[in-house]
This record gives C-alpha cells, structure tokens and sequence, in this order.
C-alpha cells in the first residue's frame, strides 16, 4: 500500500510539473500575439477618438490598415507632468495608464498624441481611466486645438452591465461629448459633468448619463474630472501660447 501511494505521488506530481512547463511554453509562444493585439487595440482606439481609421472593418490586412492609418495621422507623442511639463526620454505610447493612475497627481506620467488632419488642423489625444461598477472604465479624449473643446471620445470597460453601464462605449453616449467644453468662460476648469438624465438642463459642460446606469456614469464623471485635471496646467500654457 506504501509503494503504491508513492507511486500515486509520484506521478501525480510528474503530471503537475509537465503540465506547468507546456503551459509557461503555450504562454511564451503567445505573449508576441497578445501584445500585437494589444498594441493594435490602443492604436486603433486613439485613431477612432479623431475619427479615423473608419474603414478597419472592411479590409483584409487589419493590422497593416491600423498602422498606416497610425503613420498617417499620429504625427506627434509626448509625456508631461503635473505641472505641464514635457518629460523626456519617456514614450508616450509605452505609459501605463492603469499603473498611473493609481499613484499621486504629482508622481504621473501624463501621455499626450498630437494627430495631424489631411487639412493641417491637429487634435490632442489624451488618455483616461477611472472606475466603474464592476471594474475598469477607460478610453481617449481628443480635443481641438483650443485645449477645451472635445472633438471626439471613445470609452470602454471591462465589465459593465450589457444594456446597461456598458452603454458607455455606444456611439449614442459618446457622441454627446462632440463640442463639449472643460473650461468655463472665465477659464476655470469644471470638466464634463455625467448627470442623470432629466434631472437639471444640459448645457455645454453637461451630457445625459445612461438611464440605469447610474453608478457607471458616475465613475466616467469621476474619471474625467480626476484625469482632465490632471492636464489642467499644461492646457492653461498651451492656451496662453496660442493667445500671445
């Protein structure tokens, strides 16, 4: 009987040893492929906020569609801190946004990416990330070269509810953001308020959350104030620049 439960350990832990290196090898071989995918997910989004790369349904290389579609019109790509400084020798398509986001203000890497129109207009492309009610809640934000007005967002999430929370990566949700503004008249930063629809008048600061869908739309309301803020100082410059 002793030999026999030996025998039993034996294999059992031979089986658990051959069964852990075929998996580290499977994870090792798939790794390139998963952060192919990964790198094409982030390009493609960044493209979408500035409405491009509209066609990534139709052809058949998609990653080669992406990626000159990515050369074409991401011209430009930086780190800041707080303070609305350019960090250097950081790039800015490497930054984790996720890690960032869970230290200080004053200790982020802030990523920004400059996308460059046919007609010569450019967009600022920053990226967002925040909390929602069954996790992660996350996208990009471009605006015009005001530093205040939203030209695109594209949102997603890990988990929200379908029907539900995860409305905010419909078109229907995202499109109220076109033309909204983070600054109000006398220059004071107020971010894009996510409020329960009909409760008080939307007005330029202000778009509909999804009807129940509350908790969701409150943490993008968290996300864009706590992110957007983040960049407060290095819009402020950039707006003095262009009034000089």
């Amino acid at each position: 009987m002793k030999d026999s439960n030996t025998y039993i350990f034996l294999y059992a832990s031979a089986m658990v040893i051959v069964v852990a290196a075929v998996l580290s090898t499977v994870a090792t071989l798939l790794k390139p492929y998963q952060d192919l995918n990964i790198e094409m997910a982030k390009k493609l989004d960044i493209l979408r906020s500035v409405e491009k790369a509209e066609r990534v349904a139709e052809v058949d290389d998609r990653n080669a569609y992406i990626d000159g579609e990515y050369e074409r019109y991401i011209v430009d790509s930086y780190v800041i801190n707080h303070l609305g400084e350019v960090q250097e020798g950081i790039d800015a398509f490497e930054v984790n946004v996720r890690e960032e986001n869970r230290k200080p203000v004053d200790q982020r890497n802030l990523p920004i990416f400059v996308a460059r129109d046919d007609d010569g207009s450019e967009n600022f492309i920053i990226p967002v990330y925040g909390r929602g009610l069954w996790g992660p809640v996350f996208g990009y934000i471009a605006f015009e070269d005001d530093y205040n007005t939203i030209f695109g967002v594209i949102f997603d999430h890990e988990g929200e509810t379908p029907g539900l929370g995860a409305e905010i990566s419909t078109p229907a949700f995202e499109n109220q953001f076109k033309g909204k503004k983070i600054f109000d008249d006398a220059g004071e930063f107020v971010s894009i308020d996510v409020i329960k629809p009909g409760t008080v008048p939307l007005n330029e600061h202000r778009v509909d959350g999804i009807s129940g869908g509350t908790i969701t739309g409150n943490g993008v309301d968290a996300m864009l104030e706590d992110t957007l803020g983040s960049y407060v100082a290095y819009f402020r410059k950039q707006k003095n620049v262009n009034h000089e």
